[in-house]
C-alpha cells in the first residue's frame, strides 16, 4: 500500500505546484522576503477496513473508479481538502494549509464514515509527507547566472520559466523565478520551510 500512497502524494504535489507556479509567473514585481504554506500532504491510518463501494454509493462528494485506481477520493468543502481513502483504512490528505486544518479534515473523514456505519475509535497518527510553500526571497534573480554557479540545478527556460534548485542541506527543493518568487517543496514542518528559505538566501547572495 505504500507505493500507491507515494504516487498519489506526488501527483497531488505536482498539481498543486503547477497552480502555484502559474501564479508566480504572472506576478513580475519583486516582493519582500516571505514564505507561506500552501499545501500540506499527510498520510494516516484509520486502522479499520473501509467498504469503498458502499461509501461511494452513499456519499455524493466521492469519486471511485476501482478499475483505474484502488483508492476512493473524498472531497471536503470546509476546510477545502481532498482525501484518498483505501479499503485498508490508509488515508492520504492534501490541500490543507495548516495542521489545524489537517486535523479538522481527518475528523470530517471520520464523521463521513459514521454515515455508513463505520466508527473509528482511535485517534489516527498523522504523518507529514510533504509541505508546499510559496513566497519570495526579496530580490530579483538572474537565473542564467545561478544556473552556471549553483550545483544541483535544473534549468530549461525554453520549456519552463523557473529554475529548480535542490538544497540538500535543508532537504528541500526550490523553484526559483527571475522576479524573486519561489516555491518550496520537500520539507515536513513550517519551521523547516523558514530554515530552508534562510539557507537559500545565503546561497543566492554568495553567487550574486
Amino acid at each position: 500500500m505504500k507505493k500507491p500512497i507515494k504516487k498519489v502524494a506526488k501527483k497531488a504535489l505536482k498539481k498543486q505546484t503547477k497552480k502555484v507556479t502559474a501564479k508566480q509567473d504572472k506576478k513580475q514585481e519583486p516582493a519582500k522576503k516571505d514564505i507561506q504554506v500552501v499545501n500540506i500532504v499527510v498520510s494516516t491510518s484509520l486502522e479499520h477496513d473501509v467498504p469503498l463501494e458502499k461509501m461511494a454509493a452513499t456519499l455524493s462528494n466521492t469519486e471511485y473508479n476501482p478499475e483505474q485506481f484502488p483508492g476512493l477520493v473524498l472531497r471536503i468543502k470546509e476546510p477545502k481538502t481532498s482525501a484518498l481513502i483505501f479499503s485498508s483504512g490508509k488515508v492520504v490528505c492534501t490541500g490543507a494549509r495548516s495542521m489545524d486544518k489537517v486535523h479538522e479534515s481527518i475528523q470530517k473523514i471520520i464523521k463521513s464514515l459514521e454515515k455508513i456505519g463505520i466508527h473509528i475509535k482511535i485517534k489516527p497518527v498523522i504523518n507529514i509527507q510533504n509541505i508546499v510553500a510559496s513566497g519570495a526571497v526579496g530580490m530579483d534573480l538572474n537565473l542564467n547566472n545561478l544556473a552556471m554557479k549553483l550545483d544541483n540545478i535544473e534549468y530549461e527556460p525554453e520549456q519552463f520559466p523557473g529554475l529548480v534548485y535542490k538544497l540538500d542541506a535543508a532537504k528541500a527543493t526550490f523553484l526559483l523565478f527571475s522576479n524573486g518568487k519561489v516555491v518550496c517543496t520537500g520539507t515536513k514542518s513550517e519551521e523547516e520551510v523558514h530554515k530552508a528559505l534562510d539557507m537559500l538566501i545565503v546561497n543566492l547572495k554568495k553567487v550574486s
